[in-house]
């Protein structure tokens, strides 16, 4: 199996940075933490427009996918950059409804009618294109899997809340929680209208999770990336004794830990993607073995830029805190260590 990207994919990934590297994403980070969305949804179509979202939409419903490759590779950009929002969760809705509308009239949508039917208009024809466009977010909610709260509902146009066999559009939501990332908003949905019910939601949930779980991983490993590359950077200018601190072998020591975990985390990623993309009985253990390598690389390369900035990493107003204090939700969010690392022993 080859785990090496392809020149085209390569190109891909050089383009993503390119364009976020120009477009101040810790200023729309920072807004998007105060409330201020408009920053972020103009960077949304601007991702839109180079494809990103359209990776997770299938072609039927004006897409380009799934093409989980491809996807990984473009949540490691975003990743790397600290581009805010319900990224991983409008995906992950993506995937959910795709796959409910491919598995209604197999598996039967109990008691509700036909998912083609429901709220007006078909959930997948309606939402699907728009998620592809960039003008729809769609913060996705699998308690069992991401936990009771929604991410960023406030900002989103909708929130789909799939509890058991059943899933909801939820009405509205309890006041935001404190998070650890304050780009991060957090808050309990409540309420709403049951838009359908049975196996099929079920199985769709347990799809989406999936995808969400390989995206959060691709995720980490960007974050983990970014935050090596500023740590070396500042470690070769900061001086101690008149020499530059990165001239220490405990300094080194520490960086290339880090770096040998952020390595192993990117083929695992990689077998991960395309495993799910071929629908491999076993993806789901390599996706958790993915998320688990990756979410921890990035909290080890976390603590390593801690350490290493010394008291300057401590201060919100420097930028680094942006991917710091992202690190540790990005590791335990759709899948903690220990869950993933028993859905791996599970095989």
């Amino acid at each position: 199996m080859r785990f090496l990207l392809d020149d085209e994919q390569r190109e891909f990934a050089r383009s993503l940075d390119g364009m976020l590297t120009a477009a101040d994403t810790p200023g729309a980070a920072r807004a998007w933490a105060a409330g201020d969305t408009a920053p972020g949804r103009a960077l949304w179509a601007r991702l839109a427009e180079s494809g990103v979202l359209a990776l997770a939409v299938p072609e039927r419903h004006e897409g380009l996918g799934p093409l989980p490759l491809e996807l990984a590779v473009a949540f490691v950009e975003l990743g790397r950059h600290a581009v805010p929002g319900p990224l991983v969760e409008t995906v992950a809705a993506a995937a959910f409804l795709d796959r409910l509308d491919r598995l209604d009239g197999l598996d039967g949508l109990d008691g509700l009618g036909r998912l083609d039917r429901l709220g007006q208009a078909g959930a997948a024809a309606d939402w699907l294109p728009r998620i592809a466009g960039g003008k729809a977010l769609v913060s996705l909610c699998v308690p069992a899997a991401s936990g009771p709260y929604a991410l960023d509902p406030d900002a989103a146009d909708a929130v789909l809340v799939v509890d058991g066999d059943t899933v909801r559009l939820a009405a509205t939501t309890g006041p935001l929680q404190p998070s650890a990332d304050p780009v991060r908003r957090l808050a309990r949905p409540l309420g709403g209208t049951v838009l359908a019910r049975g196996p099929a939601v079920a199985a769709a949930a347990s799809h989406a999770a999936e995808v969400a779980a390989l995206a959060t991983a691709a995720q980490s490993l960007g974050l983990g990336r970014a935050l090596l590359d500023r740590t070396v950077g500042y470690v070769g200018r900061r001086t101690q004794f008149g020499v530059a601190i990165g001239s220490f072998q405990a300094v080194k020591h520490r960086l290339a830990d880090t770096l040998i975990a952020l390595e192993f985390a990117q083929p695992l990623l990689h077998s991960a993607a395309l495993a799910l993309a071929a629908g491999a009985d076993h993806a789901s253990a390599e996706i958790a073995a993915a998320k688990v390598t990756a979410g921890e690389a990035a909290y080890t390369a976390a603590r390593t830029a801690l350490q290493l900035h010394g008291a300057v990493g401590y201060t919100e107003e420097l930028d680094l805190a942006l991917w710091i204090r992202k690190a540790r939700p990005l590791r335990d969010a759709w899948g903690t260590p220990a869950a993933c690392r028993a859905r791996v022993l599970a095989g």
